[in-house]
């Protein structure tokens, strides 16, 4: 059987397999990038002030047993979080060591890690909080990882959807894994869509030049992570279209270990059946300091 897809052309099964099967590839790739979920190992929140880090018990920040006992002091002010590093201690930042510097936060678009060893940090702001996150590209818990699991392909999750336009973008309030942490998308409407002849709709957040969906279903109880899953999809063109392919929903970094700032799913976007495609949840690929 046939279904058509937005360029008029008519749907593969084949194709759509192999398709799914080299983003599942690709899914895990990234996992395991240096910049991935799999290798965070600590996500520490600062106040305005000055902050000392390293593996001696005194410092305020002990990020690990096997760096130096005092690396540096971390300094927190209105313009952002900078770094000062003890004489003597190799900290490198952009392939040149470093002694004194600001450290962009993540929502400046400047993707700047700063490394000692095997261990590396950024600085992550949400709602005008920093955090430094730690991570350790020799952790074995990414050596370890895969493969995930996954639902079946299901080619009839693969669905034709439409964009319902609010009269104007709305700033949306939602939840994250982190209490008293908003998240505030801009969503341009609701997409709303056919599954077993039912209509259904999520709303839609803008990101680039896709839309991004955080959605639950009712495989969060037994199957697939508790707080939702995450989609994408094309941004739709004049007439509305777009495809949501539900064979390559995954789980939020939230999913992987206790570092993370996800959003949840709303009640808006929980949708009141089984989605049984995309990927699945196990506890064992959780990662947390008792691992």
């Amino acid at each position: 059987m046939t279904s058509p897809t937005l360029s008029g052309a008519t749907f593969d099964p084949s194709a759509h397999e192999t398709e799914v099967l080299e983003w599942r590839a690709w899914r895990i790739e990234q996992l395991k990038m240096p910049s991935g979920y799999l290798n965070q190992i600590g996500l520490y929140w600062l106040e305005p002030g000055v902050y000392s880090f390293g593996s001696a018990a005194s410092n305020d920040i002990v990020i690990s047993a096997d760096t130096s006992p005092e690396i540096g002091i971390f300094t927190v002010g209105p313009d952002g979080v900078s770094m000062t590093v003890r004489p003597g201690v190799a900290v490198h930042s952009g392939g040149e060591r470093v002694r004194e510097m600001i450290i962009p936060a993540d929502t400046t678009g400047q993707d700047v890690m700063v490394s000692h060893g095997s261990l590396a940090w950024t600085v992550v702001e949400r709602e005008g909080r920093y955090a430094i996150r730690l991570r350790d590209f020799e952790h074995p818990f990414v050596k370890s990882f895969g493969p995930l699991p996954y639902f079946d392909i299901d080619p009839s999750l693969r669905v034709q959807a439409t964009l319902r336009r609010y009269t104007e973008p709305r700033i949306v309030s939602v939840d994250t894994v982190i209490e008293g942490l908003g998240y505030h998308p801009e969503s341009p409407g609701i997409v709303e869509f056919e599954i077993a002849g039912k209509t259904y709709g999520l709303e839609a957040y803008a990101s680039g030049d896709q839309l991004f969906y955080v959605f639950g279903d009712q495989t969060n109880r037994d199957a697939t992570y508790g707080a939702g899953r995450f989609l994408y999809s094309t941004l739709p063109g004049e007439d509305g279209l777009t495809v949501l392919d539900f064979n390559k929903s995954y789980s939020p970094p939230c999913a992987f270990n206790d570092y993370s700032t996800c959003p949840v799913a709303t009640p808006r976007n929980r949708l009141p059946i089984r989605i049984e495609a995309g990927e699945k949840f196990d506890m064992s690929f959780h990662y947390s300091p008792e691992h």
